[in-house]
């Protein structure tokens, strides 16, 4: 049974031993440095929400998810400023920031279920309001597409909150 359990004390050290095939390297950063990111974001008073992925007392995988976070910065300059940000900005939103399957756990369906799992608990809107999830993803990760589309997420094309470069792509879902 796959469940989302909050990243503690008790269970960082699990997330941080799970890893993707070499293949996958590219696709997702590491946990460890996933979990720096979420702290260093909660230090400036962002939402963040890390869960390790458990298929009963196992930990398969890895979640993090946030809320309406222009974490951009100043490096995306020319980004915040196109137009396609100014359609994009004054939409509430979360975001799903890392999703990962360990590689011996991949091809078991976990995924998928802690994608629906994730999918319900931003759906009680922990942190407020909002019309959208948001993700992104290599343009060359098709087994991450495939099933982020089974959800009915798709690449918008009249506005997105991730910027788009040769490499990664946006997909939102309406809540």
């Amino acid at each position: 049974m796959i469940q989302l359990k909050k990243v503690d004390w008790d269970n960082y050290e699990d997330v941080i031993k799970l890893h993707v095939t070499k293949e996958q390297e590219d696709f997702v950063a590491d946990n460890d440095a996933s979990l720096i990111h979420a702290f260093l974001a909660m230090s400036e008073g962002e939402p963040v929400f890390a869960f390790a992925i458990y298929n009963d007392d196992t930990p398969v995988g890895f979640i993090q998810m946030g809320y309406d976070d222009d974490w951009s910065g100043e490096e995306r300059k020319d980004w915040l400023e196109s137009d396609v940000f100014k359609k994009w900005d004054g939409k509430k939103y979360y975001f799903i920031w890392r999703f990962m399957i360990d590689k011996k756990y991949q091809g078991k369906g976990y995924g998928k279920e802690a994608l629906r799992k994730a999918i319900e608990f931003l759906k009680t809107e922990p942190c407020g309001k909002a019309e959208y999830i948001t993700l992104s993803y290599e343009r060359t990760n098709e087994v991450a597409r495939k099933l982020y589309f089974s959800f009915g997420f798709y690449e918008p094309t009249e506005f997105a909150p991730y910027y788009h470069d040769e490499d990664e792509i946006s997909a939102i879902l309406k809540l």
